[in-house]
């Protein structure tokens, strides 16, 4: 789905980034220029990148279970 129209960048672009080390929302911005031109997009990229981090954060503390 497309998170910021101007800048054609997508939720899947927005996760590779996450997944990538960004952490805030000025770190999507200098690498996707999300939310650069009108700013509608911020919240969503926000929630967006919360949803992301909050879903490392469970797999992170996942205890690996060997069979």
């Amino acid at each position: 789905m497309y998170v910021c129209i101007c800048n054609a960048v997508t939720d899947r672009q927005i996760e590779q980034a996450v997944f990538d080390g960004a952490l805030t929302l000025e770190d999507l911005q200098r690498e996707l220029a999300v939310g650069s031109q009108c700013g509608n997009c911020k919240s969503c990229a926000k929630e967006c990148l919360a949803s992301l981090r909050q879903q490392n954060r469970a797999v992170a503390g996942a205890v690996p279970c060997f069979i």
